[in-house]
C-alpha cells in the first residue's frame, strides 16, 4: 500500500471530509464565535432568518463557549447539535463558521484558532459574539423582533 505523503503532512481538514472526522477533530472545528448561540426568526413565508443580539441562556457571554455542551439539548430542547449532514442543509449557518467554509471548500480563515493558534483571534477579527449581545435572561423573548442585528455577515 502507498502512502501518500502530501497528505500526512496536511492538517485533519485539508485531508478528511467534514463525513471522515472523528469528534475531536469536529469539535475542533467550532471557533467559539458564538453566532449560532444567538436567537433566530425565521420568515415563514421566505425562509429568511434574521439574527437576534439576544444569546442562548447557556452561553457564557465571556467566552462565547456553552456552559453546559455536553446536556445542551436536554437543557434547551430548541439547541440544534450540529452534524455535517446538516452543514449542507441549514441555510443560517454563517459564511464565516468553519463548517460552513470548508463544506463549501473554502478552507479555514486566517484568524481561525486552528490556523492562529489563538482562540483570542476569532475575536480581534471581530468575528466573536462576546461583548455585543445580551442574555436571554435580560429580555422577554416575545418580543424579540425588537433585538434583530445585521453586524456580522
Amino acid at each position: 500500500m502507498l502512502i501518500d505523503e502530501t497528505s500526512q503532512k496536511l492538517p485533519f481538514w485539508q485531508v478528511k471530509t467534514l463525513d471522515e472526522m472523528t469528534l475531536e477533530e469536529w469539535e475542533s472545528l467550532c471557533d467559539g464565535c458564538g453566532k449560532c448561540c444567538l436567537h433566530k426568526i425565521e420568515d415563514e413565508d421566505t425562509g429568511e432568518v434574521f439574527f437576534s443580539n439576544i444569546a442562548c441562556r447557556l452561553l457564557d457571554l465571556n467566552t462565547c463557549r456553552c456552559k453546559n455542551y455536553q446536556n445542551r439539548s436536554e437543557e434547551v430542547p430548541d439547541c440544534i447539535p450540529l452534524t455535517a449532514k446538516m452543514v449542507h442543509e441549514i441555510s443560517w449557518l454563517p459564511r464565516s463558521c468553519a463548517y460552513r467554509r470548508l463544506a463549501e471548500g473554502r478552507g479555514l480563515a486566517r484568524w481561525h484558532p486552528l490556523i492562529s493558534g489563538s482562540c483570542r483571534t476569532v475575536i480581534e477579527a471581530g468575528i466573536s459574539i462576546c461583548g455585543r449581545v445580551i442574555a436571554e435572561e435580560e429580555v422577554d423573548l416575545s418580543e424579540l423582533g425588537e433585538y434583530l442585528v445585521d453586524w456580522f455577515d
